[in-house]
């Protein structure tokens, strides 16, 4: 494993890569780094590409200087869990390096609506820092594909969007939430939980579950109530529970009218915001 700050020397090295005919496969992250994101590393080497695993908490996609400063920063871990992962490369830039004052890396495109619901409504700007940072990292990373966690849908439905918009050939690879045997997805916020919040945690993907068993018999509002009491009951905080088209992310009506659903949902258990996700209906399969 080769570990680059410097990003003319990782060019330089990925570069002598390609010229071997070797493809690179990115994933993007902010480090505390957990088995969700092994996962991504592996999909990369199941596709026999050379893996690039990016660590930079982004400042411009927090809302509040106090929840950047929370964020858990376990460098010397997460490069022992890359290591043992048999990870090839580890980006680990500097906010200067990656926003040169000489440089607007703003990402101006029509986003077709894409970051008006769920997280965009009650995390505004966040989708302008996400989208700022995951370009400039391709720009700077040059990857034949960009591998993305299914727990963040919405971000993953904006950076196959901007793919398709400024970086035609991109292969934006959605990957499969991973859990905990609980069943609570696995997140770098998790370490925050309290006990207690871990044990009510699981909850919310258990809302879920029932909401898929459910999609195409009750009408999606009923299903939506029931969440969110449910969440309610348990001591949560809801801020959302969305039943979503998989594709543009307009709220569904009726089921039988969309190929892809997706229910997305964010709450806080304690002072701590969770998200989750699970994909209801996909008649594309």
């Amino acid at each position: 494993m080769q570990v680059f700050a410097d990003i003319v020397k990782m060019q330089s090295h990925i570069s002598s890569l390609k010229s071997e005919g070797k493809k690179i496969g990115f994933a993007p992250t902010m480090g505390a780094l957990h088995l969700g994101h092994i996962s991504l590393i592996q999909q990369i080497q199941d596709r026999n590409m050379v893996s690039v695993c990016s660590i930079f908490v982004n400042p411009t996609q927090f809302n509040q200087q106090s929840d950047l400063d929370k964020y858990p920063r376990v460098l010397r871990e997460d490069l022992t869990l890359l290591e043992q992962h048999d990870c090839d490369i580890v980006f680990i830039p500097t906010v200067d390096a990656v926003y040169p004052q000489d440089l607007d890396t703003r990402v101006e495109i029509d986003r077709e609506g894409l970051d008006m619901t769920m997280e965009g409504h009650f995390r505004p700007g966040h989708f302008d820092g996400m989208l700022q940072v995951v370009n400039r990292l391709i720009n700077i990373v040059l990857p034949e594909a960009i591998f993305m966690g299914q727990k963040d849908y919405q971000q993953f439905a904006l950076v196959q969007h901007m793919g398709h918009k400024l970086h035609p050939g991109l292969d934006v690879v959605m990957c499969p939430i991973i859990r905990e045997g609980s069943g609570l997805a696995m997140s770098s916020r998790n370490r925050r939980l309290t006990e207690e919040w871990r044990e009510r945690a699981p909850m919310l993907s258990q809302t879920l579950k029932e909401a898929k068993s459910r999609i195409e018999i009750d009408p999606v509002q009923e299903i939506q109530d029931r969440a969110f009491a449910k969440m309610r009951s348990a001591g949560f905080k809801p801020e959302y529970f969305e039943i979503a088209d998989g594709v543009t992310l307009k709220t569904v009506e009726d089921a039988a009218d969309h190929e892809i659903i997706v229910a997305c949902l964010a709450a806080w258990a304690g002072e701590i915001r969770l998200i989750d996700n699970m994909i209801l209906k996909d008649s594309t399969l």
